[in-house]
């Protein structure tokens, strides 16, 4: 029979793992301090970078986005306020908030048009023409840097992917699977039809009917009841330029 072990054995293995435990917050602690130490060196050596390289990093859109990966890995935000050391060293955090206020005059400008979804390529070209006075020049990689900024604002603003293009929403509408998938069979065309719905994503008439009233509802869409085969064709003016296109005489909101 063994014998079990007395207060003295349990007194010791007690005082062991007392002993490991600050053995192993000793080395975490020493750690943290390295680390704090390593990142502190990061910083202040992306510090002299910025000084360096800053007419580059304010005219110079690819080296710019490098910057900002180069902030991210040290944990650093220029662009999480436009007071302090980065908005005095290279006014990057002005940059954006202008770049913020233009994003939202043309999604403003140009809702009547698109119901408040806007193809990002389509508004950086836009962006980039109300700024060609500017001398910095303007990249999607800024439109998305800016568009984050602009959640503040609430509801809206906010980039959604449909299939391979990226699509900024400026209206708090929601768009359910259904939509997502009518907008992206729209990418080819710019316009989808019931029939077309029904073969390629084998719905029924009513469910095709439904998502594309909602859609049109909502100004996401233009009917063109212009064609000669009488097929109605369901215009989306945030994945084609509907003005281009032959027919479009008989476009409508509804």
């Amino acid at each position: 029979m063994r014998r079990r072990p007395g207060i003295a054995g349990l007194k010791s293995a007690a005082a062991a793992r007392d002993q490991y435990r600050l053995v192993g917050e000793n080395v975490a602690r020493i750690r943290a301090d390295v680390m704090k130490e390593q990142l502190e060196t990061f910083r202040t050596q992306l510090e002299d970078f910025a000084r360096k390289h800053k007419n580059d990093i304010r005219k110079n859109p690819t080296f710019r986005s490098q910057f900002h990966e180069m902030c991210a890995k040290v944990g650093v935000d220029p662009l999480a306020s436009n007071k302090g050391f980065w908005a005095e060293l290279l006014g990057i955090g002005d940059f954006y908030y202008e770049l913020g206020v233009q994003i939202v005059d043309i999604c403003l400008s140009t809702r009547s048009h698109n119901g408040g979804l806007i193809n990002l390529q389509e508004l950086c070209s836009l962006l980039c023409q109300r700024r060609k006075v500017a001398r910095e020049a303007v990249t999607e990689d800024d439109c998305l840097r800016a568009i984050s900024k602009l959640k503040v604002l609430g509801s809206g603003f906010e980039v959604i992917s449909v299939g391979k293009k990226k699509l900024v929403r400026s209206v708090p509408t929601e768009l359910n699977k259904d939509h997502n998938e009518i907008l992206e069979v729209a990418q080819a065309q710019g316009y989808v039809t019931i029939e077309e719905l029904e073969k390629r994503l084998s719905w029924s008439s009513g469910r095709a009917i439904d998502a594309l009233e909602t859609l049109l509802k909502e100004g996401l869409a233009m009917i063109d009841d212009g064609h000669r085969d009488g097929k109605r064709r369901y215009w989306f003016p945030c994945v084609a330029s509907i003005f281009s296109a032959q027919g479009s005489d008989g476009l409508r909101s509804s």
